[in-house]
């Protein structure tokens, strides 16, 4: 029987209405190019959301996967296996941590991070020790407690009563967090970079004062390195940069570069507080996962293409200021490595869909950090001719933005 071929028809029809994709249907993928189901052809600045740090199909990962997959695909938690332990010590010896807890997202990452955070409060004498400290406009996913820690309440309204107990700051606000951060408080959860929220740096002083306050009042100091991790602000991770060490770090996205994995890493001081069966996942840490993180990390980890990374920074911003320079757009560009944000000036407030739209016309991709902000995530190792005929489809997006306005 023959079978038809879906179209974007079929996600009204079949999907529950909780995203709003693009018109079109990608269908394969190689390097940073895309094609759609009418073989039109896409350059990739969008990295699946900061995900495919090594594009579409690198032969990397491919065979990572296809080995694994001829040999072990599930086992379950009762059971441990080579390809975790293999990850586990990769991670393990080149950041600050002891141990690792593996799942299947950032969320689950998050969720991890901030249960263990509430545990080892409660281990205080005084019993109180259970306040979460968070930050305006942060996100760190879509479960309940991770949703409510994130600072956006548009994700978060519609789903009260919310876990309780967590108070958001101003991002960047040294005076605030001093004040906020007490004996009570068990966490402190931060973007290095804040994604979702705009591509916003925190400043490096704004963090060595959350270090300072949280080794005065006993809290856990969180790093939530979603996205800024496994190389993306061109060190391996965006702590590294900052002179700041944390308790916790939380990773996924591009720790599989496509294949879904995340992890939480910390110390064996805090480690310890959890015991057999404080948490779990079904998934989590399975061979296929670890394989493919495992063989994207030792490619990724390495002096060449970090330093890549940084190169390439520049050289889109270079290009960018040429761009505006004939479709004065933009306001300013933030951000670390290959994790952009290109903010509209305010005559273009509100707008930054519309021109990914048109962007996407032209055969780019590109993403959205809240209605002002165009982010671009790509590939780490996204080849130099790719960004050039990417920034020159962009550049006539500009052009058509400009003529519509």
């Amino acid at each position: 029987m023959h079978q038809q071929i879906p179209t974007r028809q079929n996600f009204n029809d079949w999907m529950i209405p909780v995203y709003a994709p693009a018109n079109f249907i990608l269908v394969r993928g190689e390097g940073s190019r895309l094609w759609d189901q009418a073989e039109k052809e896409y350059i990739d600045f969008a990295g699946g959301i900061a995900v495919n740090a090594l594009g579409h199909a690198h032969p990397v990962a491919v065979t990572a996967l296809t080995e694994q997959a001829q040999k072990l695909w599930h086992l379950g938690n009762g059971y441990t296996n080579e390809p975790v332990l293999n990850l586990a010590k990769r991670l393990i010896q080149h950041t600050f941590a002891d141990k690792a807890f593996f799942c299947n997202s950032g969320a689950e990452a998050n969720e991890a991070a901030l249960k263990l955070a509430r545990k080892v409060g409660l281990s205080h004498p005084s019993g109180q020790k259970n306040k979460i400290i968070a930050f305006k406009n942060a996100f760190h996913g879509r479960t309940l407690f991770t949703v409510a820690a994130g600072g956006q309440p548009k994700y978060s309204q519609d789903f009260a009563p919310l876990p309780q107990g967590i108070e958001h700051l101003a991002f960047n606000n040294i005076e605030a967090a001093q004040a906020a951060i007490d004996e009570h408080t068990c966490a402190v959860i931060v973007e290095p970079i804040q994604g979702e929220g705009g591509v916003i740096p925190a400043n490096p002083a704004f963090l060595q004062a959350l270090r300072q306050r949280c080794d005065e009042t006993g809290a856990v100091l969180i790093f939530d390195e979603i996205q800024t991790g496994i190389g993306r602000t061109g060190a391996l991770y965006a702590y590294m940069n900052t002179g700041v060490t944390p308790d916790i770090l939380t990773t996924a996205k591009a720790l599989g570069a496509g294949f879904p994995v995340g992890a939480m890493l910390t110390t064996d001081r805090f480690a310890a507080h959890f015991c057999v069966g404080d948490h779990g996942t079904t998934y989590g840490g399975n061979p296929l996962a670890s394989a493919v993180a495992a063989a994207v990390f030792d490619f990724i980890n390495d002096e060449k293409v970090l330093a890549g990374v940084t190169l390439r920074y520049h050289y889109f911003v270079e290009r960018l200021k040429q761009i505006n320079a004939s479709y004065p757009i933009f306001d300013h560009i933030r951000g670390q490595g290959l994790l952009l944000g290109i903010v509209l000036k305010p005559a273009y407030a509100g707008r930054a869909k519309a021109l990914a739209e048109l962007a996407a016309e032209a055969g780019v991709l590109v993403l959205i950090a809240g209605p002002n902000v165009l982010r671009f995530t790509p590939s780490l190792i996204i080849p130099e001719h790719d960004i050039e005929e990417g920034l020159q489809r962009f550049s006539r997006a500009c052009a058509h933005f400009l003529a519509q306005a």
